[in-house]
């Protein structure tokens, strides 16, 4: 599987959101956006994740930073999501996993001794242009908003 790196384009993608609506994100040009990618919606790690961006966007966003999560889940596995933590960024639905093959974030991954091909969680930061600015890999959701914002001076 291919990686970014600070420096690629980002890859385009369109998916539905907790709505259905289609964003694109062709939509975010001109603003710098974190997008991160999940493995499952409502599991104990990606809710600690996306409660830490969600008790974090305005600050991120005061600096510039749209946020948008994605992962495999259906339209209404993030909409439940969404509803049930009060977040209030697009979750977007990557149900055939090509985004995230597409972002690198897909991969073979071993949990509870269970080895399987799944979403990698992984964050990436894009410029006004699209561009990579960070990419990281086997992110830890515990302290990860924390962290990133730290690096980006937030």
């Amino acid at each position: 599987m291919t990686t970014l790196t600070a420096g690629d384009a980002a890859p385009a993608f369109t998916l539905a959101d907790a709505d259905g609506v289609r964003i694109s994100l062709g939509d975010y040009r001109g603003r710098n956006v974190v997008v991160y990618f999940y493995p499952k919606a409502a599991t104990p790690g990606c809710t600690t994740e996306a409660c830490d961006f969600r008790d974090n966007l305005s600050s991120l966003d005061a600096a510039g930073y749209a946020v948008i999560g994605i992962s495999p889940d259906t339209i209404d596995e993030i909409r439940a999501f969404a509803d049930a933590e009060g977040l209030t960024f697009p979750l977007l639905a990557d149900a055939d996993a090509a985004t995230a093959k597409a972002w690198g974030a897909w991969g073979e991954k071993t949990v509870d001794g269970r080895t399987f091909d799944g979403v990698i969680r992984s964050t990436f930061v894009l410029d006004g242009d699209g561009i990579v600015q960070r990419a990281e890999y086997g992110v830890d959701a515990n302290g990860h908003v924390a962290r990133l914002r730290a690096e980006l001076g937030v």
